[in-house]
Order: C-alpha cells, then structure tokens, then sequence
C-alpha cells in the first residue's frame, strides 16, 4: 500500500467514509460525497493538463479519447486497487456484505476523495504528484493497447459515417436496493434498438450497450 500525503487524520477519515457507513454511525459527521465531488475536478485537470503537454502532437479528438479513459470509473477504480483502498474504506454494513469493497463505482468515487482531501491538506502541487506516477503508468498502457477507444464514440463515428442520426441511450430498467442498483440501457439508432447492456451505474451500462452493439455490425476488431 501506498503511503497518503494526509497530515489531517479526521480529513483522510473522511475520503474513506461512505454514506451508508454515516447512517449506521451517529458519530461520523461527514460522508466522503463532498470531497468526491473536488476530487473530482481536481483528477480531470491535471489529466487533461498532463497529457496536453505531453502529447504536444496529438489531435484534439484523440486527446479526448485518451483523457476519457484515463478518467473512466473503471481506470479510477484499478489505482484505488493498486492502493488497497478497499480494504480501507469505512462502509455500512450491508455494503459491505454485498461486495462494496470491490465496486469499482465505490472505490472510483473513493480514490476521487482521497485526491480532494490530498489536494485540501496539502495544496494541488502535492496532490498532481500524487496523481502523477498512476497517471503516466496508465496512459502508455492505454496507448500501447489501443483502450482509449471509446465503443460509444465508436458507434457514434460509425453512425454518422453511414448517414444516420445520433446514437441515444435508454434506461430500460434499474433493478435492486439503492445501495447495489443495477441498471440496463438499450442503445438506439433511429428506431432499431443495435445493443444492450447493464451495470452498476448508467455509464458503465451505455458502455456494454455500445459494445453489444459494435458486435452485431460486425464492428468489434
């Protein structure tokens, strides 16, 4: 485990402390929703600063590309792995009974408070070189594997190349208790529906309905 530039105890505490851990403890004042949001924006700047200056040949659209991949919930929720965050973060207990140590959404939103509390401590120099051995290990590996193509954006292209409208994303259903939904979404061209896919946010469940749908065109390679 990576050791945390938190000088303030209560502030690491709070980036660890999920919401259904503050309703089952009377004691804990604050959840981690607040440093998630500045985290956040913290992660999306230096990404976008770091590769922008890195990268100085690199088109806007794939700078985009490369940016959203980096940010993914997925991405996010493998360096919260790489610092065992799961094991660390303060949850309720059904949370944690239904696998919320290894949801990548919570350990997504987990690492992203962490940030916000870093960045709050200790100032946004020490927060980017936090970020910034996570960010260049994933970028050449990003690279190199050529995962920075979105399958949204790729059916997008392909949409519009052949002419039709816009791709649109449908919620179709969101099943379980509202501390594990799951949620499906149909992906639409015109009045066909090409892809389906669920997940445990609307995101991740547009991404598989993309997928499913670069399947059934043939577009998968």
């Amino acid at each position: 485990m990576i050791n945390f530039p938190i000088q303030n105890e209560y502030l690491f505490k709070r980036a660890l402390t999920h919401r259904s851990y503050l309703n089952e403890h009377s004691d804990t004042l604050e959840d981690n929703e607040r440093l998630e949001f500045l985290g956040d924006a913290v992660i999306d700047f230096f990404v976008a600063s770091w590769i922008y200056h890195h990268f100085p040949e690199m088109a806007e659209g794939d700078l985009t590309r490369l940016r959203s991949a980096l940010v993914r919930t997925e991405q996010l929720a493998e360096f919260a792995r790489k610092l065992d965050l799961g094991s660390l973060m303060l949850l309720g207990k059904g949370e944690a009974e239904t696998g919320g140590r290894e949801r990548p959404n919570l350990l997504c939103a987990t690492f992203e408070a962490v940030v916000g509390a870093i960045y709050l401590d200790s100032g946004i120099e020490v927060a980017t070189q936090f970020l910034e051995p996570f960010i260049k290990e994933a970028t050449y590996d990003i690279l190199e594997s050529n995962k920075e193509r979105d399958p949204k954006s790729d059916l997008q292209e392909w949409a519009q190349s052949q002419g039709f409208g816009t791709p649109y994303y449908r919620t179709v259903s969101v099943r379980g208790p509202e501390h594990s939904k799951t949620f499906e979404v149909e992906v639409y061209i015109g009045n066909r529906c090409y892809g389906r896919g669920d997940g445990s946010n609307k995101r991740m469940a547009a991404k598989k309905a993309a997928k499913a749908a670069l399947k059934s065109l043939g577009l998968d390679n």
